[in-house]
């Protein structure tokens, strides 16, 4: 990628992601976007490896101020050395429980008990739904569900149209993740690399992680290491025969090269007996892509074995109902 792309890419991030969610993120993309030295440093990363969510999260990881882009581009340079061995390590592995607001709509339509398999499960925090609580707006009124042991310290408010509102939360007998390199709740130094992925400013988002983090450590959950492809079939062998399996994902197909991206989406269909929920952009699945009534807008779209089933904020933070 040429610095000028490479431009683009962090001037888009700036105008489309990160205006309206973070202050300091759509100066610094903005910046950076300008930037031929800092512009000279990102180019030579490998693929997605320059995605401005990694390298800025690096960079804070260090120590970089969150301050203008001036003084952070002066930190950047100079501790270069020390930011690029960690973008190389590290992934964009952000485990935003509050995703669970818009899967949970899906999951309370499923004949229960449900066995559980994320794709992508970092630190496995979308894995306990049924730990959560939920405040759903609808209109000027709040609808609340709780779990059955009363309400939750993650309370996760989400807007939604009248008719989506969730039936309950969902039985979950079992559950396990797949991720390439799986986070665990419970390590100092992974508790730290997820609250740097937590945008500057966004402090909510921050104490609702490390409440969410707090839950999974009571509740271990294992996570499997592996590629989705290889390691699908096998987790799901290893659900209970007595559950509904759920196979879902949120942001992750993005990050997987097409040719793996295809080969697991021919895994899916091929499985009558799961459910597939995915949680992408709307160009990431084609047939869910030709299947949408009109541009997402900047929404992620959930959907049910490739139907639409709604346009839904990026975090969680709200619910459109596709009506086709």
């Amino acid at each position: 990628m040429t610095n000028e792309r490479v431009a683009d890419f962090y001037r888009r991030f700036a105008l489309r992601e990160a205006r309206g969610q973070s202050t300091t993120y759509e100066a610094w993309g903005l910046g950076v976007a300008e930037d031929p030295a800092v512009l000279a440093r990102i180019a030579p990363l490998p693929g997605m490896k320059k995605q401005p969510n990694l390298v800025f999260a690096a960079a804070r990881f260090h120590g970089a101020p969150e301050s203008t882009y001036d003084e952070f581009r002066s930190w950047l340079l100079e501790h270069w050395d020390q930011v690029e061995p960690t973008i190389l390590a590290r992934s964009t592995q952000t485990n935003e429980a509050g995703r669970c607001a818009v899967l949970l709509p899906v999951l309370s339509r499923f004949e229960g008990p449900l066995a559980l398999i994320e794709v992508g499960a970092s630190a496995g925090l979308c894995l306990h739904p049924d730990r959560y609580s939920y405040r759903y707006a609808v209109g000027e009124q709040t609808v609340a569900l709780d779990p059955v042991a009363g309400p939750s310290p993650v309370v996760l408010p989400c807007r939604i149209d009248g008719g989506s509102v969730p039936r309950g939360l969902p039985d979950v007998r079992w559950r396990t993740g797949i991720d390439l390199e799986p986070l665990s709740p419970d390590d100092p130094g992974d508790r730290a690399w997820l609250r740097t992925l937590v945008w500057p400013g966004q402090e909510e988002r921050r104490q609702r992680l490390d409440a969410a983090l707090r839950i999974a450590s009571d509740e271990t959950v294992h996570i499997r290491s592996g590629d989705l492809v290889d390691s699908i079939g096998h987790a799901i062998a290893d659900a209970p025969s007595d559950a509904h399996v759920v196979v879902f994902h949120s942001a992750v197909l993005v990050y997987v090269d097409e040719d793996r991206r295809r080969r697991f989406e021919a895994l899916m269909r091929s499985r009558p007996d799961v459910s597939w929920i995915s949680n992408e952009g709307e160009r990431v699945l084609p047939r869910v892509a030709e299947r949408l009534p009109r541009p997402a807008g900047g929404s992620a779209v959930l959907a049910v074995d490739e139907e639409p089933v709604a346009f839904v904020g990026p975090h969680g933070q709200s619910y459109e109902s596709i009506v086709r």
